[in-house]
């Protein structure tokens, strides 16, 4: 129900995950890191999904993405694949609350 235009085609129009397209993200935009995405990589992402005048498609994406980035992206400025990997899943606030708890343990 949340596919629009212009967005990075981990799922199919069926709404089945396409490990493939996931696996893309990274290998063609995580160029500092493999695993991660830096804040300039994911805007060139962005970028390079947009297709023509599809605005709508085009603001969609960048609000899911930059959101997604700006609440998980790590102290170095770096939005990590597990995490990425837990948005589709569903996994994310599970994963989340699993990683402050043990930062709690650590202080």
């Amino acid at each position: 129900m949340a596919k629009h235009g212009s967005d990075s085609g981990v799922y199919d129009s069926e709404g089945r995950f396409v490990p493939l397209k996931f696996e893309e993200i990274f290998s063609k935009f995580a160029r500092t890191h493999g695993n991660a995405l830096t804040g300039d990589e994911l805007k060139a992402m962005l970028k390079a999904n947009r297709e023509p005048k599809d605005y709508k498609g085009w603001v969609a994406g960048y609000t899911e993405w930059i959101t997604l980035y700006n609440l998980c992206k790590d102290k170095n400025g770096l939005l990590r694949k597990e995490i990425v990997k837990a948005v589709y899943d569903g996994s994310l606030f599970e994963h989340l609350e699993k990683e402050r708890a043990a930062a709690k343990k650590k202080a």
